[in-house]
């Protein structure tokens, strides 16, 4: 598969030289932008897809009227967090 061109973006000299600032050793513009870029991609991804649960949660909400309490929400994710820790050995 032959590989594409994301088009150019002009930017202010200020950003430019910000951008070129935090540039890791021996890492180019180029391998920046593409990573800046890749994770955008995953970001909107993972957005659309927690959008998509939430619409469908409050779909069968509005249906059912069966709902989790916001308490009974946070003490699963606490026992959630402390069988990791225990799994961790903290």
């Amino acid at each position: 598969m032959k590989s594409a061109v994301i088009p150019q973006v002009r930017v202010e000299p200020e950003l430019r030289a910000e951008l070129e600032a935090v540039l890791q050793q021996g890492e180019t513009l180029s391998e920046f932008v593409e990573a800046s870029v890749r994770s955008a991609v995953e970001f909107r991804r993972v957005q659309t897809r927690f959008h998509e649960r939430g619409q469908v949660a409050w779909e069968h909400y509005q249906s059912t009227g069966v709902s989790v309490s916001a308490d009974e929400v946070l003490a699963k994710l606490q026992a959630k967090l402390n069988a990791k820790r225990k799994q961790l050995g903290g």
